[in-house]
């Protein structure tokens, strides 16, 4: 892409392909849920060995979906819900061979605007508001594609100096202050719940 170096997934190796390959950074954005960040952007790596050293939008879409949740689910497995988040990549992996030729750079390299890009990765399997707009903004922090109105697009998450997302992890150090950010977060809604919960008669 850029020539930048992520470091999401704190793997040389792993984060070599992300940096390298748009289609790998997809895969890696789609099964950063509900496991920790670290394993969702390693997981393209293994899934391309697994494949047999190929990572390709084509391959996977036309690929038997029962034979793609055996591979994710391989030990170790890709994912915490290895057969649903198969056939979710198998999904993204359909609409970019229909709308983008199969060619994952083409989501934003197409983009008129930030408008445009946040509406074209909102638009992806995998992907609701909070994630397209963490994209959106992990492609203008890091990589350089940057079409006008981007920051807008991405919200908060564009935000210089902020440490809210994955669009802000360059390091350990980094990692550990977006982590912190989210434990906070999460700490708070429980706490509001659980006031909310004590005030009801």
């Amino acid at each position: 892409m850029s020539g930048a170096i992520l470091h999401l997934s704190q793997d040389p190796a792993a984060d070599q392909l992300l940096s390298e390959d748009p289609f790998a950074l997809l895969i890696g954005m789609v099964l950063d849920q509900q496991i920790p960040l670290e394993r969702a952007f390693r997981s393209p790596l293994d899934l391309r060995d697994r494949l047999g050293g190929r990572l390709e939008a084509t391959q996977i879409a036309a690929m038997d979906g029962g034979q793609l949740a055996d591979i994710f689910a391989q030990p170790p497995a890709l994912h915490r819900f290895p057969g649903s988040m198969a056939r979710r990549v198998q999904d993204l992996c359909r609409v970019l061979v229909t709308d983008y030729g199969g060619e994952a750079a083409s989501v934003w390299e197409g983009a008129a605007d930030g408008t445009d890009l946040l509406r074209r990765v909102r638009a992806l399997p995998g992907f609701g508001e909070n994630k397209a707009r963490i994209f959106v903004a992990l492609l203008g922090k890091q990589l350089g594609i940057r079409p006008k109105g981007w920051r807008q697009a991405a919200g908060a998450f564009g935000e210089p100096g902020s440490r809210l997302s994955v669009a802000d992890i360059t390091g350990p150090e980094t990692l550990a202050e977006v982590r912190a950010h989210k434990a906070a977060m999460k700490a708070g809604a429980r706490a509001a719940a659980g006031a909310g919960g004590r005030g009801r008669p």
